[in-house]
């Protein structure tokens, strides 16, 4: 069954990583996806390789920091496919470092990126998941942002506000019908994690395994994520949802 047939869904930070697996998996279930990422050759080759599979996808180059491009990023999605019924605000960035080295501007680009940018989505997107009367907003937090971390303090920060940012929109839409979720995914597989170990500078920093054992797979994120944007979750709204291998229980 294609659980997102007929839906346009629209994914910042899809060119790699937990981005591009949620874009390909809401592809695979029949949505219209639009890829949005910083990095114009890796997002034109995410839309590519989902257009070559069968789906339907197209790629609008965004930096999520510059409201000017959130804005002409929900536009080309609706021109291209017009409508739009899911939003993924799913771009985000992060560095180990100790809190003496953590400077104001680090901490302001972090922020930028992981919850403004989040918020700057939510605002110019709005208007046309109310068209769409079943409109759908996936945040993503992380683990980070439900348990602390020595030498991340901007990154765990940031994801504790999209949390807190999510559940407040959710009951704020709600008379609406519009959904409001978000994912906290734990160590997964994927190069931003990997440019996370190349800063850690001291071992009570390094991730831990969580209880299962092993970091997740992308594509284990993206099938809860799908999850929160079907019809299935239909009566879920203001949740954030660990999936991070028993990490937080």
């Amino acid at each position: 069954m294609s659980r997102l047939t007929g839906r346009v869904a629209l994914v910042t930070g899809a060119a790699s990583g937990i981005g591009r697996a949620m874009a390909e998996r809401f592809a695979r279930e029949g949505a219209a996806v639009v890829v949005a990422d910083v990095s114009a050759d890796a997002g034109e080759a995410a839309a590519a390789a989902i257009v070559a599979a069968g789906g339907a996808a197209a790629f609008v180059a965004t930096d999520v920091t510059r409201e000017s491009d959130v804005q002409a990023m929900i536009d080309a999605a609706v021109a291209r496919f017009g409508a739009l019924d899911v939003l993924v605000n799913n771009a985000g960035i992060g560095r180990f470092v100790p809190f003496d080295d953590l400077l104001p501007a680090d901490w302001d680009a972090i922020f930028a990126v992981n919850l403004r940018a989040a918020y700057l989505g939510c605002r110019h997107a709005l208007p046309h998941l109310r068209r769409t009367g079943r409109g759908v907003i996936l945040n993503v937090a992380s683990q980070s942002g439900l348990q602390s971390q020595a030498m991340n303090e901007a990154y765990c920060a940031s994801k504790a506000g999209v949390i807190l940012f999510t559940r407040s929109l959710a009951r704020e839409l709600a008379g609406e019908g519009i959904r409001v979720n978000c994912i906290c995914p734990g160590g997964t597989d994927t190069p931003l994690l990997r440019a996370f170990s190349r800063t850690i500078r001291s071992a009570d920093s390094t991730p831990s395994r969580p209880p299962l054992g092993r970091f997740a797979r992308p594509d284990e994120i993206a099938a809860a994520a799908l999850f929160l944007v079907s019809d299935e979750a239909s009566y879920v709204t203001g949740v954030a949802l660990p999936v991070d291998g028993g990490a937080t229980a």
